[in-house]
């Protein structure tokens, strides 16, 4: 049973074990969002993501025949990595099954903490399952990765922190996958300060979560399609739907191209690198999800074990959601220097071009072109400027 003692308990005993991660002030998404916002960065904790205060937690109760036998869990990456660090340096072995697809680095990291490396085709919801069958045929410990109250009493461990902190805080903004982190942050908070606002934010491709406590009905859903892993679970914990019914104020989702935009903020501006799922909750704020104008925030971000053989792609569909790059084709005929005119006005308003891609097509006219270009830009209102300017010196934008 989940206690604000037991909270407590998993403060004291991972004292030694995680980072107190402090605040950290974000002066730009407070001027965007009318707010005082502050980040509580888990993307800098031991293995990069909060997971490791549950599961560090959760080992720490084991009785000394559960650990004689050896724990397994399963994890989209960071859960594993918490377990198995925390197994390791108490001499347990630990088995960790976790989707073919996890990034390739969650897994090499798993392995580096000194774990036993299960890949299992399909998403979480499989390797879980996989994790289960093994635990019966045998016989290990399973330690689940967000439907278990020592787990969860772990992660409310941050809302000590944040209130110890931040006492006049007013809205906190949490990422939600199977619910364990919220489950333990509001449950903390919601017991210190009644008053204070939770919000949690899901994947729009992975609305398990959204579903369940908009419905009244946790349902697995058939398949989830997001870049952010971390938070890529079918179908809600029976313990964490209860407590988000009980201590959550509201779910909301956010779009793939809103991540990303969130991630290239937080690189840009905090010098901070978030995963997708570590990013989920200043997508919220940034894009207007959640009412926070006047309040003090605090936005979670859960972690930052990023691939970064997908990180340059997350960059690039942040900067278009963002206004800071696009593409246009220009309709024109073929003749000498339309290109060099095309680049003058561009220039002119203070545009660049990176990209030229020149094609005869199904222009109308016989002599005719279409011209796409890719270019750098530093807000949508630049990039209209630009698009009028074109239309004024006669050329004719396509898109």
């Amino acid at each position: 049973m989940l206690t604000i003692d037991k909270v407590y308990d998993a403060a004291r005993v991972l004292d030694s074990v995680v980072r107190h991660t402090q605040l950290i002030e974000a002066p730009r998404l407070s001027e965007e969002c009318g707010c005082e916002l502050y980040l509580k960065p888990e993307n800098l904790q031991v293995t990069g993501s909060f997971k490791v205060r549950g599961s560090a937690y959760k080992i720490s109760q084991l009785t000394e025949e559960e650990k004689a036998h050896g724990v397994i869990a399963c994890s989209a990456g960071n859960h594993a990595q918490g377990v198995a660090m925390a197994a390791t340096k108490q001499g347990i072995r630990s088995v960790i099954c976790l989707p073919s697809a996890a990034p390739i680095s969650k897994v090499e990291a798993t392995r580096r903490y000194g774990a036993e490396v299960c890949l299992v085709d399909g998403v979480y919801d499989d390797a879980y399952a996989e994790a289960i069958r093994q635990r019966d045929e045998l016989g290990y410990t399973f330690i689940h990765p967000f439907d278990d109250d020592d787990v969860i009493a772990g992660q409310g461990t941050i809302g000590l922190e944040i209130m110890n902190e931040l006492p006049d805080v007013d809205t906190v903004v949490v990422p939600v996958g199977g619910g364990g982190l919220i489950s333990g942050v509001a449950y903390a908070l919601k017991t210190l300060k009644p008053s204070v606002k939770i919000y949690g934010v899901q994947a729009a491709g992975a609305p398990s979560m959204y579903n369940a406590v908009k419905t009244g009905k946790a349902e697995r859903l058939p398949s989830v399609a997001t870049f952010a892993d971390g938070i890529a679970v079918k179908c809600p914990g029976e313990n964490t739907f209860e407590y988000c019914k009980k201590y959550v104020d509201e779910m909301v989702t956010v779009t793939e191209d809103e991540i990303a935009a969130a991630i290239l903020h937080l690189i840009e501006n905090q010098k901070l690198t978030a995963e997708g799922a570590g990013a989920v909750a200043i997508a919220a704020v940034k894009f207007g999800k959640i009412p926070v104008a006047g309040k003090k925030v605090v936005c979670l971000v859960s972690g930052g074990n990023i691939d970064v053989t997908i990180l340059s792609r997350v960059i690039d569909r942040g900067l278009h959601k963002s206004g800071r790059a696009c593409s246009i084709v220009i309709e024109l005929i073929d003749k000498p220097g339309q290109l060099e005119e095309v680049s003058h006005i561009i220039a002119e308003c203070g545009g660049n071009v990176v990209s030229v891609y020149h094609e005869h097509g199904d222009a109308q006219a016989v002599n005719g072109c279409f011209l796409r270009l890719g270019m750098e830009t530093r807000s949508f209102e630049h990039i209209e400027e630009i698009k009028n300017a074109l239309v004024a010196n006669g050329f004719k934008i396509i898109q």
